[in-house]
């Protein structure tokens, strides 16, 4: 349906996008997630022409939208949009804010562009609002006003531009409440959100951008189960990591309580929750440079996860294979680190040991 060719985009000498390449099929849901300032919504901006692209190629339906001979306003009236920021006209009541486009594009009669619109706004919840005016409307009530203005010029694809960004929290679920209803329609869907368990409930696909382009792209289970490169695994699952060297026996144990707990606080960990990752820290470390290799050093690295609120300790040190489990001596260790643990994994590989605990 849409077919990207090497598309790039530059402001002066800052490339934003740069030779992307992609296809988006009839019917699919396309997240767009990534840090700030990646070029996302450029990138969406630019499949609308809202920007036009240093270079590239843009298909819709076989036809390049920036060939100088291409119609472009009938091409773009293909793809509807809708933006962060509402844009709807506050002078104009609600149903005169449906059927201005209709009307003046599409050349549709007033009366079937006023029932049709009745009819988008009665799709999303709306219909007692026709004869409001916008600045009668809450934020969630204005974007999904914006959202039945855009279905009411048909489009075959419609891009959300952030859609949820300008709302306070209490309204963002009623907005994607309305996107998930679209999703089951089978419309054509590309969306930048920076809502990552929507993202991955109601896309068919998910593309994560980052380094001027489409760093990686997959199924929702692929990106935020398995995703495959480094900059993906920290942006989704959101991983927040505190590392720790403990240099031999002889190491500060208090040091390093102390800054587990202050790393764990910024998590907003209770107390409790602290205390129980620092006695399997502890125990850990403990079993390893008190029992096995007194001499070794011992990185300690603490991953938070936002997203599957889970707590990753890994001890990782040189020396001979080594199984924790194995040696008599940490039978305590064990059944305190096994009280707290969802699993225990123990490798070895090129002369380091890694000991894997999630709790």
């Amino acid at each position: 349906m849409i077919e990207i060719k090497d598309l790039s985009k530059s402001y002066g000498q800052l490339q934003v996008l740069k030779d992307i390449n992609t296809e988006i099929k009839k019917g699919e849901v396309i997240s767009i997630i990534g840090p700030s300032g990646c070029g996302k919504s450029t990138f969406l901006r630019c499949i609308n022409l809202l920007e036009k692209p240093t270079a590239g190629e843009i298909y819709i339906e076989g036809q390049n939208i920036l060939d100088k001979n291409a119609d472009v306003a009938k091409l773009r009236q293909k793809m509807g949009m809708v933006f962060q920021s509402f844009n709807l006209f506050s002078h104009l009541m609600i149903i005169e804010n449906l059927m201005l486009g209709p009307v003046n594009l599409l050349k549709i009669p007033r009366q079937q562009a006023y029932e049709e619109g009745l009819a988008y706004l009665e799709m999303v919840g709306l219909r007692s609002k026709a004869l409001a005016f916008p600045d009668e409307l809450s934020g969630g009530q204005k974007q999904r006003a914006a959202i039945a203005r855009t279905l009411a010029m048909k489009p075959e694809v419609v891009l959300f531009d952030e859609p949820t960004s300008a709302l306070d929290p209490t309204m963002v679920s009623e907005v994607l409440g309305v996107i998930r209803k679209l999703a089951s329609t089978g419309m054509t869907m590309m969306i930048v959100t920076h809502e990552m368990k929507f993202a991955r409930d109601v896309s068919s696909r998910v593309f994560y951008m980052d380094e001027q382009g489409i760093y990686e792209d997959g199924a929702p289970a692929e990106i935020f189960d398995h995703p495959q490169k480094p900059k993906t695994r920290a942006f989704i699952r959101k991983i927040s990591a505190f590392e720790y060297t403990a240099a031999g026996s002889g190491f500060d144990l208090y040091e390093l309580n102390a800054k587990i707990e202050s790393f764990l606080k910024k998590q907003m960990f209770s107390d409790r929750q602290i205390m129980n990752v620092q006695l399997v820290c502890e125990e850990l470390v403990l079993a390893i440079l008190l029992r096995a290799f007194p001499r070794a050093s011992v990185t300690l690295l603490v991953e938070y996860s936002d997203l599957s609120g889970e707590v990753t300790i890994q001890a990782s040190f040189s020396g001979d294979a080594y199984d924790l489990a194995q040696s008599n001596e940490n039978e305590l260790s064990l059944a305190i680190i096994n009280t707290y643990a969802k699993s225990l994994d123990v490798s070895h590989e090129a002369g380091r040991n890694t000991v894997k605990v999630i709790i």
